[in-house]
């Protein structure tokens, strides 16, 4: 098993997936290291991602009506992030903002989506499992 399909298997999200399974969601995956401060992704914008957190801490934070940026949430090590990719219309709904250097394997949302389409076992596999994170 590849250094990044067996970090995925880790994962608290995936850790009982299936290994055919498991290929699927690690053939577009990649790793990826941000620095304190840096922007995962922007609220509004196009939401094509999951986060899986290895570590670091990564702070969630929305506008509120007024214009104001409110922190909703801060995730790390072994949590996930971001499931907008799964429904209309696509777009995050809040900013992610790496609040201390974090590392973090990068699972491509549009193509997951895709693969859901296509294997509905694998998709009802995976939708269990984002369903009781969410």
């Amino acid at each position: 098993m590849n250094t990044l399909k067996s970090t995925i298997a880790a994962h608290a999200l995936f850790q009982t997936m299936r290994p055919e399974h498991l290929a699927l969601l690690s053939e577009h995956a990649r790793q990826a290291e941000f620095k304190a401060d840096d922007i995962l992704f922007r609220e509004g914008e196009p939401a094509n991602r999951l986060f899986l957190i290895q570590t670091g801490r990564i702070e969630l934070e929305w506008r509120s009506p007024g214009g104001c940026s409110v922190a909703a949430e801060i995730v790390g090590p072994g949590e996930a992030l971001g499931w907008s990719w799964l429904f209309p219309p696509f777009t995050w709904h809040f900013t992610a903002e790496a609040l201390e250097p974090a590392r973090v394997i990068v699972l491509d949302g549009g193509y997951l989506l895709a693969t859901c389409e296509k294997n509905a076992e694998f998709g009802y596999a995976l939708m269990k499992r984002i369903a009781q994170t969410v």
